[in-house]
C-alpha cells in the first residue's frame, strides 16, 4: 500500500510539475509498468530527439530501483542496442549507489543528464566510448544521424510522402507516440 501511495504521488508530481523535457505515464492503470519520454538536451547530439523509456517499478520500490530501458534506439557508450543503461544510481547497493529517497523524477533527470554528459569511463559500449573519447566529432555525427532517424518527430510532408508511396518506416525506427504531449512542446 505504502508503495502505491507513493507511486501516485510521484506520478502526480511529474504530471503537475514535470522537470524540463521530461514526461512519465502509467501504461494501462498498471502502476508497475509506466513509460517515460526524455527530450535530448540542446548542444547535445541528441537535441531535439524525443527518446521513449520503459520503466518497470519492482514489487519492492523504493528499497529496489526501478528498471528501465530505452526504447527508442540511441548512439551513446552507455546504453546498449538492447536499450540497457548504465547508471549507478539504477543499481542497488553494495554496487550501485540507489537510495530509497531517490524518485522517479530523479532517475529521469540522471538520465536525462547522462545523455547530454556520457561517461566513457563505466560504458557499456566500449567501441562508442573509444570513439567519444578520441574522435569525438566522429562519435557526435553518428549520435545526430541516430537521433535524425530514430527520435526526431516526424513532419506532414514525410507522412504525405509515404501515403502516396505506400512506404512506411520500420516499427523500430520510428519512436514510441506519447500518449502524453511533452512539457514544453507543442
Amino acid at each position: 500500500m505504502q508503495r502505491q501511495s507513493r507511486l501516485k504521488r510521484e506520478l502526480q508530481l511529474l504530471s503537475t510539475e514535470p522537470p524540463t523535457g521530461i514526461s512519465c505515464w502509467q501504461v494501462d492503470d498498471n502502476m508497475e509498468q509506466l513509460r517515460a519520454q526524455v527530450v535530448g538536451g540542446s548542444g547535445s547530439p541528441y537535441e531535439g530527439g524525443v527518446f521513449s523509456l520503459e520503466v518497470a517499478v519492482p514489487v519492492r520500490y523504493p528499497f529496489q530501483p526501478p528498471r528501465l530501458q530505452f526504447l527508442t534506439p540511441i548512439y551513446h557508450p552507455n546504453i546498449d542496442t538492447a536499450g540497457r543503461i548504465c547508471l549507478d544510481i539504477l543499481k542497488p547497493p553494495p554496487e550501485g549507489a540507489w537510495r530509497p529517497a531517490l524518485n522517479l523524477s530523479s532517475v529521469l533527470t540522471s538520465i536525462q543528464l547522462l545523455m547530454n554528459e556520457p561517461n566513457p569511463e563505466d560504458p557499456l559500449m566500449a567501441d562508442i566510448a573509444r570513439e567519444y573519447k578520441y574522435h569525438r566529432a566522429a562519435y557526435t555525427a553518428t549520435a545526430r544521424e541516430w537521433t535524425e532517424k530514430h527520435a526526431k518527430p516526424r513532419d506532414a510532408a514525410v507522412s504525405s510522402r509515404e501515403a502516396s508511396t505506400g512506404q512506411k518506416r520500420r516499427s523500430a525506427d520510428q519512436p514510441e507516440p506519447a500518449k502524453k504531449p511533452l512539457p514544453g512542446l507543442p
